[in-house]
């Protein structure tokens, strides 16, 4: 016998696949359905391996967790659980547990790690300071961002450096914030800096510091992003567009732990936990000579990628709840969301991710006239999301009245009309954003009269200090 294990699940389907696959590797399985008997088991017998589901017949399989922890310490546990939040994730994390499978997980994955605690028995140290879940960063329980949330508590009670991995909009702060806030260092500062947005002469300067006439204008000593950030995590974003120079300085006070300011000469000891992101694909770059290999070794330690909305859409319908949440906060009228207008959201090709959805939202928020945001009101405010999932960014006027044809049948005697009343909102709306609300300059764009652009804003009861460019 391989050793004794207790899994603890209510649903008789899992429990049966999982009891079979750890039998076949020669387990002896107790299988139960509740706190209670849980309870009754461990008093009665010892077990290798514990398997326990999060919600069961008589309560929360988490609750009491922390007892069992205490009272069998040399137990490995490991959670299972449909309810596939952050919040889930951490807790489990907190709990000391082995390992953490959400629903549906892979069965040979789940048989390995079963294996794994068997032969380490005590687990992985002790667990992190409690928390209590609410206002984590991150929303979704699709199966795309699971192995986001597995990753980030995997690295909650370590330094590891972590590189986040995707595309503009993704959240990829959000990640590098829930490190910091649920992590060990959580007291300490956490320290964002843009490598995109700082000039290339002075991003040394911004991430070191300087002394007082190190270069023209630096007319006191300054303070750099590393030291700002000691004791805490330091967030190096859009690192793929650092400066070939300022990534030698970056590597040598990684790999020391020490850093110079410019024109200084002594060496200041920092103590920081360094979390970078791109959305850049670097190994072209390497190869390319623009992006130091030796960097990207340091900086890879523990990868996340961040999966594009498109390949989330599950997750749409929370995440507009999110929104209208926050929009609230910003003083936006308090709104609902229904289902037509859900689905209608889910066919938006939303190349801008998560913040173009949030933006998207927070429009929604402000222009519906009712109380509950329905599928008229984002076709109104958003224009068509068949039109907009069919029509890449690049395809142009043409291509868009081309996919929007296909999906809308023009009818006899009616094409003009119905076009101008799909592109006309749109148009408007793209010109404004593009000249910052403007109208002379955006009916000059238009190449139509101030007046006449003013009367159609009032006609499709356009404001124009609601147009802004979307992600």
């Amino acid at each position: 016998m391989a050793g004794r294990i207790l899994l603890v699940e209510d649903d008789p389907g899992i429990a049966t696949v999982i009891v079979t696959a750890l039998e076949d590797e020669r387990f002896e399985v107790d299988r139960v359905d509740g706190i209670a008997r849980r309870d009754a088991c461990l008093a009665d017998k010892s077990y290798s391996v514990m398997l326990t589901d999060v919600v069961l017949t008589d309560g929360d399989g988490l609750s009491s967790l922390g007892e069992v922890r205490d009272a069998h310490p040399d137990m490995p546990v490991i959670v299972l659980s449909a309810q596939n939040t952050l919040d889930t994730a951490v807790r489990a994390t907190e709990l000391a547990a082995f390992e953490y499978f959400p629903k549906p997980f892979d069965l040979d994955e789940l048989v390995r790690a079963v294996v794994q605690a068997a032969g380490q028995r005590g687990g992985e140290g002790s667990p992190v300071p409690d928390e209590s879940g609410e206002g984590l960063p991150l929303v979704g329980r699709s199966r795309a961002m699971q192995g986001v949330y597995r990753m980030i508590t995997r690295v909650l009670r370590n330094d590891l450096t972590v590189l986040v991995l995707g595309e503009s909009g993704t959240g990829k702060e959000l990640v590098a914030e829930a490190i910091h806030q649920l992590g060990h260092r959580k007291s300490g500062p956490f320290v964002a800096v843009n490598a995109a947005a700082i000039p290339h002469d002075l991003i040394e300067s911004e991430l070191f510091g300087h002394e007082k006439g190190a270069f023209t204008g630096a007319i006191a000593q300054a303070i750099g992003k590393f030291e700002q950030a000691n004791g805490g995590t330091l967030f190096l974003d859009e690192i793929g567009d650092m400066p070939l120079e300022a990534q030698t300085r970056l590597l040598r006070a990684l790999q020391s732990g020490r850093i110079r300011r410019v024109g200084g000469r002594q060496e200041i000891a920092v103590d920081v936990r360094i979390v970078a992101a791109t959305n850049r694909d670097l190994a072209p770059m390497i190869a390319a000579g623009t992006f130091r290999e030796d960097l990207f070794y340091r900086l890879n330690v523990v990868p996340i990628e961040l999966p594009p909305l498109r390949e989330r859409r599950d997750d749409i319908a929370a995440l507009a709840r999110h929104f209208l949440g926050l929009a609230v906060g910003e003083g936006l009228p308090r709104r609902r969301i229904d289902t037509g207008a859900v689905a209608a959201l889910e066919r938006f090709p939303w190349r801008g991710n998560v913040r173009e959805l949030r933006n998207a939202v927070f429009r929604l928020a402000l222009i519906a006239r009712d109380e509950t945001i329905d599928a008229e009101t984002v076709e109104m405010v958003l224009g068509s999301p068949d039109v907009a999932a069919e029509v890449d960014g690049d395809t142009g006027f043409a291509g868009a009245l081309e996919a929007w044809l296909r999906v809308s049948p023009p009818r006899e005697g009616q094409l003009y009309d119905d076009a101008l009343a799909e592109f006309e909102r749109p148009l408007l709306s793209h010109a404004l954003a593009s000249t910052g609300g403007n109208q002379l300059r955006a009916a000059r764009l238009l190449g139509i009269n101030r007046n006449t652009l003013r009367k159609r804003l009032t006609d499709l009861q356009i404001d124009p200090d609601d147009c802004t460019r979307r992600d």
